[in-house]
């Protein structure tokens, strides 16, 4: 999870500035962003979405950023940031720990952005690894299965459980 450095951020910031934000000029409104949640995260097969919080005031250099339970958005977002905070809220679990803009990160949220995005899979994979950003193709949710084996950070959620959207295939 999230050691002393989160060594792929600035990197996975400019790949979305590059490849994802010219594909993507929508937004969601803050009215309408909890309904989105909720509706991403039950189609993804998961249960207790987070609550999504306005972001703070004295946040001007944050465009938005999320948590397993909370995710702080402005009063708009492009929709790609949404899914790149629903990421977080996926690889992040209640005591704080996360994968940053890791491996297990960029696997869930390239997922996220084939599937609601409709952008090329492979183009994404593609892109992502010129750019030397690393993915964990079978990445999924790391809170859905409680019963991981110790230091195995990828394993699979049980056999028939959210493997809809979280295998890696044309959408």
């Amino acid at each position: 999870m999230t050691g002393p450095r989160d060594s792929q951020r600035g990197r996975v910031y400019a790949w979305e500035n590059r490849i994802i934000a010219p594909h993507d000029s929508t937004f969601v409104a803050y009215g309408r962003a909890q309904a989105m949640v909720d509706a991403i995260w039950a189609d993804t097969g998961l249960r207790f979405p987070p609550g999504v919080e306005p972001l703070p005031s004295q946040s001007s250099a944050t465009l938005a950023s999320a948590t397993r339970l909370s995710i702080f958005l402005p009063v708009q977002i492009p929709s790609w940031c949404l899914l790149h905070e629903l990421a977080h809220a996926m690889t992040s679990d209640v005591d704080g720990n996360s994968d940053g803009h890791g491996p297990i990160f960029m696997g869930v949220y390239l997922k996220l952005i084939a599937r609601y995005l409709r952008l090329d899979p492979d183009r994404l994979l593609e892109s992502a690894a010129d750019d030397g950003i690393a993915v964990a193709r079978d990445a999924s949710p790391i809170f859905v299965d409680a019963e991981r084996p110790a230091g195995n950070s990828l394993a699979q959620p049980p056999a028939g459980r959210n493997q809809r959207a979280f295998e890696m295939k044309e959408v």
